[in-house]
């Protein structure tokens, strides 16, 4: 029996005969608000989730009525119970995912429960993306060399995948070499709308990958979340956040000629971070926004991590629908859509004064330049010409001014190297990495770096012995359309062969270097750099070699592997000198938008989506090979990849509630920008490392550690890979000699004051029974949505986190773990407090009813025995997180909520 408190289920003509019903947002206007059509376009399409949702338990009438009273500069102390229509996942944060599923499943039957009372309630997909690694880049068959390593290296995760294929009815997935999970959702999973029951409604999602926003160019609503709260959504907890701002984004004008779509994000980047913008839906608007096709859209969407918003959320309108059927959905899924989309009144971008905004952003097109990022942060834009300006003035400013704090003179000294690549210096591009879905998910991008890679070879130009290429695209549809615009040969004559269908370099995954280029950098220090088309450049990210990376379109990427150095002014400086001995500028290759729009005729094609999309099995042998295991409970075995977590011992149906913190020690002090990069680290695994030795000790040789990455089916190896980045700077330590901070994941374990590695600490501290706080500055937990991030600092014993502000999504994951987020007042911070570690904490305040936001006392002791208190805020945000913080987390919370159910 449908709900329908509101009289909102009507009639949706489909045509040719069809029809279903939908809940009209319009029965709700004239509630005591004015009219539904002047709310932002997201909050409509949350609003219509909890209008069909509204069940008067888990969403109550009071919750559609306020949202649809939602005026643009209220107070937001409201909550949202947002039920979405599936979840995406990457393998990445897919495993661990699943391993708690297994181990809930366990606990449940131990408890004389049905195992399958865990299980996914709406659709989950986890597409494998994340785990191919670049070892293989110069060979003709690169693509098949890496994935026959990547098989190798992962079979136990692949195997323990395909269990869950079988265990949960609702989980599908999307085998290796297909393609990056979000370019996959925006060309094949999301269908636009959906239907059930005879209702249709929306495409809503989150995804256990910050990037998952980039679903937003074709208008559905979605976000990244940990996959803490992802497990949460899928076993039934609606997504339950704060009624957000929304920030409109006028564009206006147009592109100018030789600006790329990544220009134009590395620009809304930068803007929007500035205008801090985090935890908001953003909402792109005005007849520039019209202008953009989806792929430009996507480019947009994908980033809005990067400037910190939850969403960059674009209405539908007949560039969607084009968009879909180019990409091959079905005729009566395309009608079913834009039908749907105009019975509610969404259909069609905005225009200036349609819609009520929290705040409006003007940004004009016509002002976009060629831009690249780096060489730490996406948000850090440099326009194309001040390139090698910026790189001299970094290279010799003060490591506390994000410099290198080199020497000037040093820039221009070269090392001899006795091989093929003959020297290296300072500056020198080491890889070069066509990769990533911001970019590869965009046909106009990747058309141009192949014409402008045809007419580098035309004139003779070739890439030097030190440079790493690749080309990883986020779908087999992009080899396809190169290959069929003649373009592929030119792009594999500069080194760009393709090396997989999957993350790579952004993710980390970039492979090794040629050992000689790894030990010049390591003997004289050299700040080397990476230039790729990704998301994300944070320190140690790319390779832990590399200091300096740059983000940039696919044809820049072609353009400095040409060059060799980022300490090149491109406009003035050429590239290099021609077959003819004249030397090449990169005006001579670079493609205008006439000769790009010819190449994209045939890149649209539906049939070429259909018929790639069709069948993940066929033709897989290697997927296919991978043996499966069958049964509802998973049998595990030891493996270092692998492991029953650890989150259930000792579970108990009761819940134990939260108490204050007494007698804590510091585990670390870090500043500001801290992403969960430096928290809990995707890429190589050192053999010196807490995390290496574990693995030695446990038989792995150095050369099949993998990546953090790939083991996060195993909590042993990635609590001892918790603060292990090589660049995290633990600001406890005393400075170097030359005023610049140790890196590495070291502390100062008190009252002893010896330094040794964080994990060390940790479990000295938990032997003790004492418990430990991490202090850090602003935008702690920046990047990616990994719930490791969270997961780790949990198992080290961290009580709580204390920093001067937070990320959306790492917030939420320490919540979710029973880790509590504190934030110091306005204008405190463990600088102005003169905390210097080696003091003991008491955090008062936390026995008894909690309410969200609350002030708490931070107690400070030092050596000498003097106290003094500091007022944090308790940054959980509402009533339900108070609800898993008492349960010591999200999973036992829902957990015991199964368990009660089943009585």
């Amino acid at each position: 029996m449908l709900q329908d408190p509101f009289g909102a289920l009507r009639d949706l003509p489909l045509g040719h005969g069809k029809s279903s019903r939908y809940y009209a947002l319009a029965a709700l206007d004239g509630g005591g608000g004015g009219p539904v059509s002047r709310l932002p376009v997201s909050i409509r399409i949350v609003l219509e989730s909890l209008l069909r949702n509204c069940d008067g338990k888990r969403i109550t009438e009071d919750h559609v009525r306020h949202l649809a009273g939602w005026r643009p500069n209220a107070p937001r102390n409201a909550e949202i119970p947002f039920v979405v229509a599936r979840i995406v996942l990457q393998d990445f944060t897919g495993v661990p995912l699943l391993c708690d599923l297994a181990a809930m499943r366990g606990v449940a039957q131990a408890f004389g429960k049905a195992p399958d009372i865990i299980e996914p309630l709406v659709p989950v997909d986890l597409v494998v993306d994340h785990s191919v690694q670049v070892d293989h880049y110069e060979e003709d068959d690169s693509l098949g060399l890496n994935m026959r390593r990547e098989f190798s290296r992962n079979a136990e995760r692949y195997r323990f995948i395909k269990w869950g294929m079988q265990a949960f009815d609702t989980f599908r997935v999307v085998p290796p070499g297909i393609g990056i999970v979000h370019q996959v959702n925006l060309e094949f999973l999301a269908r636009g709308v959906l239907e059930k029951n005879g209702v249709t409604y929306p495409d809503t999602l989150v995804g256990t990958d910050s990037h998952t926003t980039m679903i937003n160019a074709l208008g559905v609503v979605g976000w990244g979340v940990g996959g803490i709260e992802a497990e949460a959504g899928m076993l039934g907890q609606p997504l339950v956040f704060l009624t957000p701002d929304v920030v409109g984004v006028h564009l206006h004008g147009r592109l100018p000629e030789g600006a790329t779509a990544t220009d134009l994000v590395l620009f809304l980047t930068e803007r929007l971070r500035r205008a801090k913008v985090v935890g908001k839906f953003v909402e792109f608007f005005g007849d520039g926004t019209r202008s953009l096709a989806v792929p430009d859209r996507a480019t947009i969407a994908n980033m809005a991590p990067e400037y910190g918003a939850t969403m960059g959320f674009f209405p539908v309108d007949e560039e969607t629908v084009k968009y879909l059927t180019a990409t091959g959905r079905t005729e009566a899924e395309i009608e079913a859509f834009r039908a749907y989309f105009s019975a509610q009144g969404l259909f069609g971008i905005p225009m200036p004064g349609d819609i009520d905004y929290s705040t409006v952003i003007e940004f004009d097109l016509g002002s976009v330049q060629p831009s690249i990022a780096g060489p730490k942060r996406p948000q850090d834009r440099l326009n194309l010409p001040d390139m090698r300006r910026a790189f001299t003035t970094l290279f010799s400013a003060p490591v506390a001014d994000n410099g290198y704090g080199r020497p000037a003179e040093e820039l221009e000294r070269r090392h001899p190297l006795g091989s093929a690549a003959a020297h290296i210096g300072h500056g020198d591009v080491l890889i070069a990495a066509i990769t990533s879905c911001t970019n590869t998910s965009n046909p106009g991008v990747m058309l141009a770096a192949g014409l402008l890679a045809r007419k580098a070879v035309a004139l003779g130009l070739t890439v030097g012995p030190r440079v790493k290429t690749s080309l990883a695209p986020g779908s087999r549809v992009v080899t396809e359309y190169l290959a069929r615009a003649g373009l592929l040969g030119d792009l594999e004559a500069l080194g760009f062969r393709v090396v997989a269908y999957g993350c790579t370099t952004c993710i980390g995954n970039s492979g090794p270097l040629m050992p000689e280029l790894e030990r010049a950098i390591a003997a004289d220090d050299l700040v080397c750099a990476a230039v790729l088309s990704g998301n994300r450049n944070f320190e140690a990210r790319i390779h832990p070699a590399l200091k300096a990376n740059f983000l940039m379109s696919p044809p820049l990427v072609v353009a400095f592997a040409l060059a060799g150095r980022i300490t090149i002014d491109m406009t003035s400086e050429p590239l290099g000198i021609g077959k003819d001995g004249k030397p090449v500028m990169l005006a001579d290759i670079w493609p205008s938008s006439r000769e790009v729009a010819e190449a994209l005729l045939g890149a649209t094609d539906p049939g070429l989506y259909r018929r790639l999309y069709s069948d993940f099995v066929h033709g897989n042998p290697l997927w296919n090979d991978i043996p499966t295991d069958s049964g509802q409970v998973y049998a595990w075995a030891p493996s270092t990849y692998i492991a029953e977590p650890p989150f259930f011992d000792r579970f108990s149906p009761t819940p134990g509630g939260v108490s204050d913190i007494v007698g804590a020690r510091a585990l670390a002090i870090f500043g500001d920008s801290v992403t969960t990069d430096h928290i809990s680290p995707a890429g190589s695994i050192a053999a010196a490392s807490p995390a290496g030795q574990y693995l030695l000790a446990h038989g792995v040789a150095a050369a099949d550690f993998n990546s953090y990455g790939a083991r996060r089916g195993n909590h042993e190896v990635m609590v001892r890979g918790t603060f292990a980045n090589v660049r995290i700077r633990n600001l406890m330590l005393p400075a170097n000699p030359d005023g610049s901070r140790v890196e590495g994941g070291l502390t100062r374990h008190q009252p002893d004051d010896t330094v040794m590695p964080i994990h060390d600490a940790a479990m000295r501290y938990q032997e003790a029974g004492i418990p430990t706080i991490v202090f850090a500055g602003t935008e702690y937990g920046t990047g990616s949505s990994r719930d490791w991030a969270a997961k780790g600092p949990k198992l080290l014993g961290v009580r709580a986190v204390v920093a001067q502000s937070f990320e959306r999504i790492h917030r939420s994951n320490l919540v979710g773990m029973g880790v509590l987020p504190l934030q110091f007042l306005q204008g405190d911070s463990p600088a102005s407090l003169g905390i210097s570690g080696d003091e003991e904490f008491h955090i008062h305040g936390l026995t008894g009813a909690l309410q969200p936001r609350q002030e708490v006392v931070l107690e400070v002791i030092d050596r000498r025995g003097r106290s003094r208190k500091v007022t944090l805020e308790l940054r959980v945000d509402t009533a339900i997180e108070l609800d898993y913080l008492g349960h010591g987390g999200i999973l036992p919370y829902v957990l015991r909520e199964l368990l009660a159910a089943e009585r």
